[in-house]
């Protein structure tokens, strides 16, 4: 296996906390991000150098499980679907750190597990534990994986820590090489992408002032307004962020602004707009004239897009709570342009959010193609004749994607926009009015835009 180095850290106190965050992920399907920022906001005495730790085993311990599992199961007599929970969990954070980094010591993994587990009354099998992990840490390099070209099924699985339901999936849309640097790319640790508010300021300025705050930052890979950051230890901390001179996105999120290329007279309704990113795009692209109408169902994600539009000092976006597989009679026929960025899988951001991998299940696609197609007979009505509806998710499922964008022609009046005009020189698509992205590819997330206008009632 491939390993990567990190900073050590030989505080207990680092690993007693990574394996609470650990606890609440696996035991109460917490979200990993979730759960460690909502750690480190109660507990704000954690020094930079500790964050980075428990972040980096947490984060690691998520996405390499299955992968661990694995592992384990080879070493250990008791398997993994029988051991108390907290041994497992402990076992699983400390084979994260003995396979995947290089710079900490096996003995200190090996110590501290041990002490890990008398801290939580299991003493007694704290023998067991150390006996596992020092196996491990021997034989670590002559495990032996799922053979790849007999079975390619089962190698991606083990080797990339992926459902093999996932695997399956993409496996019957993509070809084999496609799907591995999807899964490779899936695993890779990624900086954050934020979008500079022109109505503000512009990229030059904002890279200079992050730079000052000592902030590593970089262009974007496809537009002009995107950078990438790192180096920093909490976003709301950052000047530049309160002054509302920028918002996190993922350039595939930016992309449907880009391709839909509003302008300032224009109506437009986000009918599922959280947490609010195309809300506040598009309301920058129209330099804060006309109107975006920003929906959702849940009042606290609406608190947030609320805030959002505040520090960024938006004042044409209107925030409404609003189920967007109910009918608006008021809206009907109004809108210049329509934003469905509808709930999916999120096959396509699980470089982000791990936990997507174990948390979707197969049976749950056919009902999200279900809500998805719900929405868009419901939210087309609101789109006015050669107005534009921009329908979008993130994930790569083309079950999710093109084939709703087929069945949506097929029956509705409306017809797929070539968008080549406002699609970035680096993208090389041949497909008219609609983009599929992978994970990594472009160095961006999976994600999926098709640009649709209406042509009669």
């Amino acid at each position: 296996m491939t390993k990567a180095s990190n900073d050590k850290t030989n505080k207990i106190n680092a690993r007693n906390v990574a394996l609470e965050i650990i606890t609440s992920i696996f035991k109460d399907k917490a979200y990993t991000n979730i759960a460690i920022d909502k750690y480190f906001k109660n507990h704000n005495d954690i020094s930079k150098i500790d964050r980075a730790f428990i972040t980096r085993i947490v984060e690691g311990t998520v996405e390499h499980v299955i992968t661990i599992d694995y592992i384990i199961n080879k070493f250990s007599k008791t398997k993994t679907n029988k051991m108390k929970k907290i041994i497992l969990y402990i076992l699983r954070l400390s084979v994260y750190q003995i396979n995947y980094m290089d710079k900490v010591p096996v003995s200190a993994v090996c110590n501290e597990a041990v002490k890990l587990a008398k801290k939580r009354k299991l003493g007694n099998l704290s023998g067991f534990v150390n006996g596992v992990l020092r196996n491990i840490a021997r034989n670590i390099d002559s495990i032996q994986y799922p053979n790849e070209n007999d079975e390619p099924v089962e190698y991606l699985s083990i080797m990339y820590s992926f459902p093999m339901w996932i695997v399956e999936l993409w496996l019957k849309h993509y070809d084999y090489e496609t799907v591995k640097e999807m899964c490779i790319n899936s695993n890779k640790t990624v900086k954050t992408n934020i979008r500079c508010n022109l109505t503000k300021t512009n990229p030059e300025e904002l890279m200079k002032q992050l730079q000052d705050s000592n902030v590593d930052v970089e262009k974007g890979k496809l537009l002009d307004y995107a950078l990438k950051i790192s180096n920093y230890n909490n976003i709301r901390g950052l000047e530049a962020f309160n002054q509302g001179k920028f918002t996190v996105q993922d350039e595939s999120s930016m992309l449907v602004a880009q391709l839909a290329n509003p302008n300032k007279d224009m109506l437009v309704i986000d009918v599922c707009a959280a947490p609010g990113g195309k809300t506040t795009h598009f309301a920058e692209k129209m330099n804060n004239a006309g109107s975006v109408v920003s929906r959702d169902i849940y009042p606290k994600k609406l608190q947030l897009i609320a805030e959002n539009v505040k520090r960024l000092q938006l004042n044409n976006v209107d925030i409404k709570e609003y189920n967007a597989l109910e009918i608006d009679s008021s809206m009907i026929e109004k809108a210049d342009i329509v934003i469905a960025d509808v709930p999916c899988s999120g096959l396509g951001i699980i470089r982000k959010k791990p936990d997507i991998k174990y948390n979707v299940e197969r049976k749950d696609i056919n009902d999200l193609i279900d809500i998805q197609r719900n929405i868009l007979k419901v939210v087309c009505k609101y789109v006015k004749t050669g107005g534009i509806l921009m329908y979008s998710t993130c994930t790569v499922n083309p079950e999710e994607n093109i084939k709703n964008v087929n069945w949506f022609t097929d029956n509705f009046p409306f017809e797929l926009v070539d968008f080549e005009d406002n699609l970035p020189d680096t993208i090389n698509n041949n497909k008219k009015g609609y983009i599929q992205l992978l994970p990594g590819f472009y160095d961006t997330d999976g994600f999926f835009i098709a640009k649709l206008r209406r042509i009669g009632n």
